[in-house]
């Protein structure tokens, strides 16, 4: 490895700012042969931030390359050492150090995906004029030649069609050219070139009439999908109204927002970051994150999502996410990872396009010897009732073009990612919508995931009865102000119960066991059944019958009190019928937890699941999604906590829930069901069968096409005006049939 001094090129002061900015990042390598950087961490680090600071890197580094700059130093203080192809920029560090980095690898973006980026924004306007005007002027063409115009008015009009008809297709092949690649737009053009060169303008200008409004059809219907996405993407809030610590109000940047501010959102605004409502009421519009019209009721305690809008109270939100780590900014970041990663069958068919390409010309050339030489038709000019050998070559040549064969694919994908994305669905790429629709057996985590993780008092219990609210007193006394699941559960059943809030002196915590402190002039002790076992009423303890494995019991002891509060995980109310849905269409259900066999049987029966598996650590989850895999299941796995990371990586398809999902598990994912709505599930399966099936449609309609044209024009039995309009009229189905993926819902 050599080390040198100067940089290669340009691109290596960004990486000297990204690494100044991520201290736990130790070096960067960049490849520029196989177009991927990696990164080497070391420590803790901010996916998140890291993630957002890395894409802005990709693009300098992608527009840096394109430009071909060179020349920059490396500032003292960082290594550029040289291997292969490869450039890496490193801190100075001790020998051991790179022995314990974990390197992460990026690609860059795609050339082709940069290029096509301007047709999906708003240039199917100028293709769609081009095209019009194209078609207009071949009919007047066609019509003054009718009239009998002399025939230099009718070529100036056809001339001044294909040139409008063809401008798109001739930057593109010039563009392909420079970049030594051959593309459909240049087997569109030299055909139109060749029609022209024996007489056939009215045929040239059809082709490339068809040519240019199946090319705005496509703009068109890239540019919806991205139109569908983008109106998500554009909610972010820009600006917050901080509340002072006396009660002053601020306006600031939303990204200078830092955990535990307060914050106030007046009726009509949106929601600058996550968090809880402190103070007020009201119902926000989430629409934007679940599709769901409805608006959600929003008390104190309740939470809140970056991007949502306050409809109608006056609140006080406490921020709990920083606004780069929000709910929203996770989607958005999903989205546009999503739609830069292929379906396996949309990458086969890139490297198929280019491959296919040459071979028609190949055969093209070949047929064209075979008509004149073999079966001696004249070459270039019709007579005698015989169509040239050129005529026919360039006929085939129109027919055998892929246009709908490219489309097929990836017209469908984008459509479904845009629904997807609208609905509260996230697919991380092509390839999980078309896997999912693959999947024969869904296994699901239970808390989180069919329960919705959040603990609800089931009841309270004094002994001896009677005494019941008085056992709530205390308890919500004691536990007022915990952040623990059970006192934030116990303190919102109080507050809805109307129960005093009393006041607590000597308050104390006992560590692992409970809470202690004086109320209403007596010592109060609320924890965990080991308080009571442990004191003089363990034998009559031991007689009292345990609360059902389901259950999660608090106990509060005072002179001449004793109850408990009985605690549950409540079942998601979509999850039963989410769960029947599945079964009737075939799907084998299968719950994977690490909670108690009773607990976990208890919930399965209710919820008519056919397996459980409880008790499991993380790695006996992956070792069942394993064994699931060996017996021939494609299994999609539905978790949301950090230890169901792992076996939503070892399962066929990895479905997160998005609100509640740790960054672990969303990381794993390559599905996200936002807002924790299970219910989307179903949405997202039927939407990548409906997908899947558009796909196998669009397959058949361009296939189908190119081999009945191919074979037709071979025996010479269609015109070139025939040829065209069945090429190019199969690109627009293609184009409409993907669309229908945004229509309609999928449920």
């Amino acid at each position: 490895m050599k080390q040198r001094p100067s940089a290669p090129a340009s691109w290596t002061q960004d990486l000297v700012r990204f690494l100044q900015q991520q201290p736990n990042v130790a070096a960067v390598r960049v490849n520029p042969g196989d177009r991927t950087v990696s990164v080497a961490t070391l420590g803790q680090v901010d996916s998140a931030q890291l993630d957002q600071q890395i894409e802005e890197v990709l693009q300098a580094i992608e527009q840096k390359l394109a430009e071909g700059g060179h020349g920059a130093a490396v500032p003292k203080g960082f290594l550029l050492k040289q291997s292969g192809g490869a450039t890496t920029l490193e801190r100075p560090t001790c020998v051991t150090a790179p022995g314990f980095w974990r390197w992460i690898d990026y690609q860059l973006p795609e050339e082709d995906e940069q290029a096509g980026h301007a047709h999906e924004d708003g240039e199917w306007r100028l293709l769609s004029i081009l095209a019009a005007s194209c078609g207009v002027l071949g009919l007047s063409a066609l019509a003054v030649g009718y009239w009998g115009a002399p025939g230099w008015a009718v070529t100036g009009l056809y001339g001044v069609a294909l040139v409008a008809g063809g401008w798109d297709a001739t930057i593109d092949t010039w563009e392909n050219i420079r970049a030594r690649k051959l593309d459909i737009h240049f087997l569109m053009l030299a055909v139109a070139v060749g029609a022209v060169s024996i007489g056939a303008w009215g045929e040239a200008t059809l082709l490339l009439f068809l040519f240019s409004s199946s090319g705005a059809m496509e703009a068109f219907a890239l540019e919806r999908t991205q139109r569908e996405v983008s109106s998500l993407l554009h909610t972010a809030p820009k600006l917050a109204t901080l509340v002072g610590s006396d009660g002053a109000h601020t306006v600031i940047k939303a990204e200078e927002l830092k955990l535990g501010d307060r914050i106030a959102v007046k009726p009509g605004e949106m929601f600058a970051a996550d968090g809880d409502v402190a103070k007020g009421e009201s119902a926000s519009d989430e629409s934007t994150l679940t599709g769901e019209a409805a608006p959600v009721e929003k008390t104190v305690g309740a939470q809140v999502f970056s991007g949502t809008i306050n409809l109608w109270g006056s609140v006080e939100v406490v921020v709990r996410r920083l606004p780069s780590e929000s709910t929203l900014q996770k989607i958005i970041r999903l989205i546009q990872t999503a739609q830069k990663l292929k379906a396996p069958s949309e990458r086969f068919t890139d490297k198929f396009g280019g491959r296919y390409t040459l071979a028609v010309l190949a055969l093209t050339g070949a047929m064209f010897l075979v008509w004149w030489l073999g079966f001696h038709l004249p070459p270039f000019a019709n007579h005698d009732g015989h169509t040239s050998a050129f005529y026919r070559a360039m006929t085939l040549l129109v027919v055998a073009s892929p246009c709908a064969l490219v489309l097929s694919i990836p017209s469908a994908i984008l459509a479904a990612i845009a629904w997807g994305a609208k609905h509260g669905v996230l697919f991380r790429g092509g390839a999980a919508i078309e896997k999912l629709a693959e999947v024969n057996t869904v296994a699901l985590d239970k808390t989180g995931t069919l329960t919705t993780g959040e603990l609800a008092v089931e009841s309270c219990e004094s002994f001896p009865p009677g005494r019941e609210r008085e056992v709530l007193e205390f308890a919500y006394a004691l536990e007022r102000h915990s952040q623990h699941p059970l006192g934030r559960a116990i303190a919102r059943h109080a507050q809805q119960a109307g129960v005093d809030s009393l006041e607590v002196d000597k308050f104390e915590s006992l560590t692992g066991l409970g809470l202690r402190g004086q109320v209403k002039g007596v010592t109060a002790v609320l924890g965990r059944r080991e308080l009571v076992a442990a004191g003089p009423f363990a034998s009559w303890l031991s007689d009292l019958p345990p609360a059902d494995p389901e259950f999660s019991e608090v106990w509060v002891i005072t002179p001449g009190l004793l109850g408990r509060v009985l605690l549950r995980d409540q079942l998601r109310p979509q999850s039963k019928g989410v769960l029947a849905r599945l079964k009737a269409t075939g799907i084998r259900t299968v719950m994977l937890t690490g909670d108690r066999r009773h607990a976990a049987e208890a919930i399965a029966a209710e919820l008519g699941l056919d397996e459980v598996r409880a008790g499991l650590s993380p790695e006996q989850k992956v070792a069942a999604i394993e064994e699931f895999g060996k017996a021939g299941q494609k299994v999609a796995m539905v978790g949301d906590g950090v230890n169901d990371a792992p076996c939503l990586a070892a399962a066929y398809v990895s479905v997160a829930m998005g609100a509640r999902g740790s960054d672990a598990a969303l990381e794993q994912s390559e599905v996200v069901l936002m807002h924790d709505r299970i219910e989307n599930f179903l949405a997202a399966l039927r939407l990548s069968q409906r997908a899947r099936m558009v796909i196998q449609q669009n397959l058949f309609i361009s296939l189908g096409t190119v081999i009945v044209m191919v074979l037709a024009s071979m025996v010479g039995v269609i015109p070139l005006s025939l040829g065209v309009v069945a090429h190019e009229g199969s690109t627009v189905v293609v184009c409409l049939n993907s669309l229908r993926l945004l229509l309609g819902k999928n449920e």
